[in-house]
């Protein structure tokens, strides 16, 4: 079996799974139905023949084919048994949580919900680990390290890991700017220069603000960073350095439930990256912060 194509920055084989939900955007709409239906329930999607995989999916069997192929198997048997190899690794990453299926249905209880949650937010974390490349890592580790100033702009649930970074950064004395508003964030971005850094959240790639953020700071001469879920996305057009999550959406707020914990778990890695080259320097500052605070609230009557 040949190994999906391989791009800059990202690891060349990863789990079917993961490789699927990152392409979705990108594929042709017979094919994100032939996706949706493995992704949605790989065990039993990887029990189907060719024709049935079809008839379920509205689509020929010349599309199933194209799919395989997109997805970089030569037949589908292939593809299948990388499935059930998925299904059973995430078995053994789970086998301490409720065992549940599906998404969240609204029939669901209450205990369902934190079951299926906390599984999806458990795998979005595991396969993050999977597919975040070290080596890009470590270039926007040493990118923000070594910025005079640091802009951070995302939208909806991106903006709070955005926000996020902020603080943390703040706390270790590095100057950090989050925006909320996008016409602002365009006017910093224009005032971005070489030394800066620019770092832009999305989990679709695709938010036109963001893009256009992420695009005049690298106009302006700023390190740009994408931190999204697919690497085929916009986004990734202008970012000079790529960091890609790996979460499960949901229908509930899609993307909003897993994209948050892999975004905020990309966010802390850079934190503690910057944190730990610089680590004396960093520890002072976070005692210091510490203290300031804890001092101030003893105080008050």
């Amino acid at each position: 079996m040949p190994a999906p194509e391989a791009r800059a920055g990202v690891p060349a084989q990863r789990a079917v799974l993961v490789r699927m939900r990152a392409v979705m955007p990108e594929l042709r709409p017979s094919e994100q139905r032939i996706a949706a239906l493995f992704t949605a329930d790989p065990g039993a999607a990887a029990e189907l023949s060719i024709g049935e995989l079809a008839a379920r999916c509205s689509t020929s069997t010349t599309s199933v084919v194209r799919f395989c192929k997109r997805m970089g198997y030569d037949h589908l048997k292939e593809l299948r048994m990388d499935v059930l190899r998925d299904v059973a690794r995430e078995g053994f990453e789970t086998a301490g949580l409720p065992e549940v299926s599906g998404d969240v249905d609204r029939d669901d209880t209450l205990e369902d919900i934190v079951a299926k949650v906390s599984l999806a937010e458990t795998l979005s974390i595991a396969d993050t680990a999977k597919v975040l490349d070290v080596a890009s890592l470590q270039a926007a580790v040493d990118a923000v390290g070594a910025a005079h100033r640091v802009d951070i702009f995302g939208l909806g649930a991106s903006s709070f890991v955005g926000l996020d970074l902020q603080q943390k950064l703040t706390r270790i004395g590095r100057t950090a700017l989050n925006w909320a508003d996008s016409h602002a964030a365009w006017t910093s971005a224009a005032t971005t220069r070489s030394g800066s850094v620019a770092i832009a959240v999305s989990h679709s790639g695709s938010t036109r603000d963001t893009v256009e953020f992420l695009a005049i700071a690298r106009a302006s001469g700023a390190t740009t960073i994408a931190i999204t879920n697919h690497e085929g996305s916009p986004l990734v057009d202008h970012a000079d350095i790529v960091l890609t999550t790996a979460a499960r959406e949901s229908v509930f707020r899609s993307g909003a439930l897993g994209s948050r914990i892999a975004q905020l778990m990309v966010v802390d890695c850079i934190f503690i990256g910057v944190a730990q080259a610089n680590y004396e320097e960093s520890m002072e500052a976070i005692r210091n912060t510490y203290a300031v605070v804890h001092n101030l609230r003893t105080r008050r009557p």
